[in-house]
C-alpha cells in the first residue's frame, strides 16, 4: 500500500458485506480502507490467478502426496493380513466330519479373540506399519554404523 497521493472513491456495500469489512479490519487493527486497498490490489494483480494456481497445486501434490502414503498403508496391511492367512491356512488341517461342529465353535472363539486384540491393538494406535518402518529405520542406522 502506498503512501502519498490518493484519489477519493466514493461506492456502496451491501450492508452484510459492510459488517465483514469493518469486522476483519477491526479484528486486524488496520482501518478499512488499508482493507479495501489491498484487496482491489490484489484482484487487480496480473498474476493473483497464478498465485492461486500455485497455492491449488501445492495443496494438491500434499493431497497426492498423503494418499500415496494411505495406499502404502493399506498394501503393508493386505500383505500382513495375507502372509498371516497363508501361514493359518499351511498350519491348520480341515477337521473330519464328526468334529465340524466343535472346530466351528473353536474357530468362532478363536476368530472373536482376535477381533478383540485387533481393537485393543487399534484402541492403543500401534500400528503394524509404524513398527515395520521404525524397525527398517533402525537396521539401515545400524548397517550404516558396521559399513566400513
Amino acid at each position: 500500500m502506498s503512501t502519498g497521493n490518493r484519489v477519493k472513491h466514493t461506492f456502496r456495500l451491501p450492508p452484510q458485506l459492510s459488517r465483514q469489512l469493518a469486522d476483519y479490519a477491526g479484528r486486524k487493527r488496520v482501518s478499512q480502507a488499508a482493507v479495501v486497498e489491498a484487496a482491489v490490489s490484489s484482484f487487480l494483480s496480473p498474476d493473483g490467478s497464478e498465485r492461486l494456481e500455485a497455492a491449488f497445486s501445492r495443496r494438491l501434490d500434499r493431497i497426492s502426496r498423503q494418499l500415496d502414503r494411505l495406499g502404502y498403508h493399506v498394501d503393508v496391511g493386505n500383505e500382513a493380513f495375507a502372509l498371516y492367512l497363508r501361514r493359518w491356512l499351511s498350519a491348520t488341517a480341515p477337521p473330519s466330519g464328526e468334529k465340524t461342529a466343535a472346530a466351528r465353535a473353536e474357530a468362532e472363539k478363536r476368530f472373536s479373540y482376535f477381533l478383540e486384540a485387533l481393537a485393543r491393538r487399534m484402541e492403543t494406535g500401534r500400528l503394524l506399519h509404524e513398527e515395520l518402518v521404525r524397525d527398517t529405520e533402525i537396521d539401515e542406522r545400524q548397517e550404516s554404523r558396521e559399513a566400513p
